[in-house]
């Protein structure tokens, strides 16, 4: 099902090139521009259709990585046969206006398989640039005008690995970070934007499925990520290991991205949900349990915050929406049962948009009493595990193995 192809760089689908679409902000990253969750200048209509508009679709090769929007063009990072392949479109028409590429054959462990051979990895968008990791650990810095390599890390070669790089890098200073390696081995590692060269590492324990925040606490800026068996801080300008904690399960535990709120982390995987605050004494950085929530366990779906309350997707029942008080970690509601195995969670306002697994974009309104639902849509015969870019009043969604672009008029 997730076989890989050669791109035809052809059209399966498209109305009048831009029309009826309008453009909202950049989505630069995994989780939008803010690595929030949050939908910046989306443009609602006055009443939502009965089905969206779909305005192109293109082959463009597995993965899972997010399509990045950037002015009038979409960025998809993908494996085209045995390449991993960087391709930037016209976000009005869906034509490709360029693509680029290097060799990463890689054999996937068995237990992976049928989440197919990536990329997992979301690409990010920085002054110009494409900033990218592949499945054998392969980092690259793409020119965003036109496809040519800036620098390249090649990495370790087709390692069976479990975790297989899902985490998104981010930037900040001058530094672009990923955690290269694999399994139990690997360095969180900071390269320089501009050349490539390791700024710093911190090598105490191997990636896991999420990816990292960036936050300033007691006026320290710090990286905050779940590794395979801790979630730790550590110094962003310099990679020096402030705090950690353990992690209760392995594997799935560690796919969920740390949602940060002043010196609070909330953080969950198979186990429970958790929150946690993080202070510094006496020069010593220490943690400190707040709550933990034990009905609701989480295994891929990041959840977002609308000002004090968490919404999500919990796998408990075949897959349950749910509100939590992100203060005190109660439960205030859980919808039916056997909703999504997965969902790709967004917030803009008052709305709450999940991407489920099966295909189905879900339009839901915040509501601290019970499960609201606005709309349904099909979007995709197919799975689609990769989030969304959402972005003015258009949908831009990455399935098994190609990009459509959805509006809403």
């Amino acid at each position: 099902m997730r076989r890989a192809f050669i791109l035809a760089g052809v059209l399966l689908a498209m109305t009048s090139p831009g029309e009826a679409q309008r453009s909202g902000a950049d989505v630069t990253q995994w989780r939008g521009s803010a690595r929030d969750g949050i939908i910046s200048g989306l443009t609602t209509p006055g009443a939502w259709p009965e089905m969206l508009t779909e305005r192109w679709k293109v082959e463009i090769g597995t993965g899972y990585a997010t399509p990045l929007v950037v002015g009038d063009r979409v960025y998809q990072f993908s494996r085209i046969g045995d390449n991993e392949t960087m391709t930037a479109l016209d976000a009005a028409s869906g034509k490709v206006l360029w693509q680029a590429g290097y060799p990463a054959t890689f054999t996937m462990n068995p237990a992976t398989k049928q989440h197919g051979p990536g990329p997992k990895s979301t690409p990010v968008f920085f002054n110009g640039r494409l900033y990218s990791i592949g499945m054998t650990g392969t980092v690259t810095a793409w020119d965003a005008a036109s496809g040519k390599q800036v620098w390249q890390k090649v990495g370790t070669g087709p390692e069976m690995l479990y975790t297989t790089h899902a985490f998104s890098p981010l930037v900040d200073g001058g530094n672009v970070i990923f955690h290269v390696g694999g399994n139990d081995k690997g360095a969180l590692t900071a390269f320089d934007l501009n050349t490539g060269a390791v700024a710093w590492s911190w090598t105490g324990d191997g990636p896991g499925y999420a990816s990292p925040v960036v936050a300033t606490i007691d006026g320290v800026r710090q990286i905050i990520t779940p590794t395979q068996v801790k979630i730790v801080g550590v110094d962003a300008g310099t990679g020096t290991l402030l705090w950690e904690r353990p992690m209760k399960h392995q594997f799935t535990s560690n796919s969920i991205t740390p949602i940060v709120s002043g010196q609070t982390v909330i953080v969950a995987g198979t186990g429970p949900l958790f929150a946690f605050a993080v202070a510094r004494r006496g020069g010593q950085w220490a943690t400190e349990q707040i709550w933990e929530n034990t009905e609701l366990p989480l295994r891929f779906t990041t959840p977002v915050v609308a000002g004090d309350t968490l919404y999500g997707l919990s796998g408990r029942n075949a897959g349950q929406y749910y509100a939590i008080d992100a203060r005190t970690g109660k439960t205030l509601w859980t919808s039916e049962g056997r909703q999504a195995a997965h969902a790709s969670m967004a917030r803009a306002g008052d709305l709450l948009f999940s991407l489920e697994s099966d295909g189905e974009l879900v339009i839901a309104r915040n509501n601290q009493t019970a499960f609201e639902l606005v709309r349904r849509y099909k979007v995709s015969a197919n799975e689609t595990w990769a989030q969304p870019a959402i972005t003015g009043n258009r949908v831009f969604v990455k399935d098994v193995t190609s990009l459509t672009l959805w509006s809403w008029n």
